[in-house]
């Protein structure tokens, strides 16, 4: 038998919780570490269907990337996925920035899903995290021929400013990392791909000579869940793990 403390030595093992944003919200977010799990999904976020589905399979835990809890709650109508955790007696493990840091983690499956070379971690000095990876192209591109790379790895629409340089090192960060172009230019890097990019951050990209690449939120970070999943199913065998297929709230016309 394993309880969702199991679980949680297990995500602490492969992403330490302790290594988080200040302002992040990491760890057991609903439910308690002796309560007993026989069947857990793994998702990039725990919507209400997310919810609903872990049910119907029989969950007695949900373990995601997004934290379900972030702000702070008002109140909870039926709809929503934290009242309906609780509604179901099912418990919830969230490995947010921790998982975004760890060797392995996020931006280190993201460098593999985009083919790059030689990956080393880039310390943030404005943001004094350990967030970013840099690595290196097999062979150089232009700045849309690199857009066009992003897109077809991805599998996604994405969007870019041309920072009109020859591309050879590139820096990751999936989610919303837009901010971090000056320190990709710092690091040395011509260009730098994230999810969410502001019009301000590809107007600042573009004034200091960064491609920078936005290739969705949920595009950049559900390759993580693959990871996540095939980890926990050989650290807790006692417990039966799967996925719940979930895809980009966002449509492009």
């Amino acid at each position: 038998m394993a309880v969702v403390g199991d679980i949680y030595k297990a995500l602490d093992s492969f992403c330490p919780f302790e290594v988080h944003e200040p302002w992040d919200n990491v760890g057991l977010l609903v439910g308690e570490k002796e309560s007993e799990v026989r069947r857990a999904a793994v998702v990039l976020d725990i919507t209400p269907d997310a919810v609903e589905k872990a049910h119907e399979a029989g969950a007695q835990l949900i373990v995601s990337h997004h934290p379900v809890i972030f702000h702070p709650i008002k109140n909870l109508g039926a709809h929503d996925p934290v009242y309906l955790l609780a509604k179901y007696g099912m418990n919830a493990l969230c490995a947010h920035t921790n998982l975004d840091c760890a060797d392995g983690g996020v931006n280190d499956v993201l460098a593999q899903c985009l083919g790059l070379e030689n990956v080393r971690k880039i310390l943030s000095p404005s943001a004094d995290t350990m967030l970013l990876r840099a690595g290196e192209l097999k062979d150089a591109l232009s700045p849309k021929n690199f857009a066009e790379l992003v897109s077809q790895r991805l599998c996604c629409h994405v969007r870019y400013c041309d920072g009109g340089r020859s591309i050879k090192r590139v820096a990751l960060c999936g989610g919303a990392g837009g901010e971090f172009f000056s320190d990709a230019l710092a690091f040395g890097c011509e260009a730098l791909v994230s999810g969410d990019v502001s019009h301000h951050e590809f107007l600042g990209a573009a004034a200091c000579g960064v491609t920078l690449v936005a290739a969705g939120h949920f595009e950049t970070e559900n390759p993580i869940v693959k990871t996540l999943f095939e980890y926990l199913a050989g650290a807790v065998d006692a417990v039966e793990f799967f996925i719940i297929p979930q895809q980009s709230p966002t449509h492009f016309i």
